[in-house]
């Protein structure tokens, strides 16, 4: 079984959230200011298993688009979210991003095949 370890970890070069934008065809909505350094993601319409992470530098590419996403996050500790699918974001929502420094990007894009091209460039899983 192949695993990742700690040394292995650190080779990971981070990415900006407008490489992540130009991979995935995503819109950055808001938070272009906040420079987030992401190395991983996490992909999960449950925010139950969300709040269960470990976050450091990770995306979440959700297509629960609504304020518990971002209430979900925000508690976890992540400051940079792709709704995949190309889910409605709100004003609300935006708004809420914007009071917490946190980046919402928006793809037409499935989150498997969001996931994927992410993968491919270099993010890697949780787990």
């Amino acid at each position: 079984m192949w695993s990742m370890t700690n040394s292995t970890q650190h080779l990971v070069m981070p990415m900006t959230i407008e490489e992540i934008a130009r991979i995935t065809n995503s819109r950055i909505l808001c938070g272009e200011d906040v420079h987030p350094r992401i190395t991983r993601a996490f992909a999960s319409d449950l925010m139950s298993d969300v709040l269960t992470l470990e976050t450091d530098h990770t995306l979440l590419i959700t297509g629960l688009a609504n304020v518990q996403a971002l209430r979900t996050a925000e508690m976890s500790d992540i400051s940079c979210i792709l709704f995949a699918r190309n889910k409605r974001v709100t004003e609300d929502m935006v708004r809420l991003a914007r009071e917490n420094e946190m980046v919402i990007m928006q793809t037409s894009y499935s989150v498997f095949y969001t996931s994927g091209l992410l993968y491919e460039a270099g993010i890697k899983p949780i787990f």
